[in-house]
């Protein structure tokens, strides 16, 4: 099966090259284009999420061979979630030969977290089926890179460390309000704020409310934790 030019770049942003192409472009069919000749990437989706999931569980595994499972599964969780599928998406720029039904292209499906979450994984057991479990870990090792090494900041909730941080000092939990939404329908962008009783506030911009609310709050905790370690060397 020959495949277009879009398709042989994607394969070297990806680092593999498919010596059966044509689950390539199964793994990158949304089923709003989808027919009985032309099967979407679900099933894909299904066993990549397993490989994926097996990936890194032996990466966490090895890395830190004191952990217990309860510092190993918020860690996981991190590493798996299809907000972090979607960011290596975009990352190899997976979006833009996405193959999607007319609908899906006119409200922005190349850009939604959730289309490229799946398709990240339907593309790891593609490569799985292709060339067996040993490559397959290898291109997500590579591709996920230095997310492993860097996951224990990213397997904190903000929120609930935001509301764990405030609860100790005795202050009610925090507050998140909605200040503004821009954008069409299919791309908004929200702008949260978040506030504790004592006053401290930050604010944040993100594509959906979720994850406006944990960027604020990330970015509150950081600057308290700051302002702590500054009165402890002051």
């Amino acid at each position: 099966m020959k495949i277009s030019a879009d398709l042989q770049a994607f394969q070297k942003r990806l680092g593999h090259e498919f010596s059966q192409p044509e689950l390539l472009v199964r793994a990158l069919t949304h089923s709003s284009i989808s027919s009985p000749t032309r099967p979407d990437n679900q099933r894909l989706e299904f066993l990549g999420d397993r490989v994926l999931g097996l990936t890194m569980a032996e990466a966490l595994f090895e890395a830190d061979k004191t952990a217990s499972e309860g510092q190993l599964a918020p860690r996981f969780n991190a590493l798996v979630r299809k907000e972090a599928c979607a960011d290596v998406a975009r990352q190899i720029d997976l979006g833009a030969v996405l193959k999607l039904g007319r609908s899906e292209m006119m409200s922005g499906g190349r850009r939604k977290e959730a289309l490229l979450g799946d398709a990240m994984e339907a593309v790891i057991a593609a490569i799985y089926r292709d060339a067996g479990f040993d490559v397959a870990k290898k291109v997500v090792r590579k591709l996920w890179g230095k997310r492993v090494d860097q996951v224990e900041e990213d397997a904190r909730d903000p929120k609930t460390a935001l509301q764990e941080w405030a609860q100790a000092r005795g202050q009610k939990p925090p507050k998140y309000a909605e200040l503004s939404r821009k954008g069409p329908d299919h791309a908004p962008v929200f702008t949260i704020e978040v506030t504790l009783e004592s006053g401290e506030a930050e604010q944040a911009e993100a594509n959906s409310k979720r994850q406006a609310e944990q960027a604020a709050a990330k970015a509150l905790l950081k600057r308290l934790e700051a302002k702590l370690e500054a009165k402890k060397n002051g």
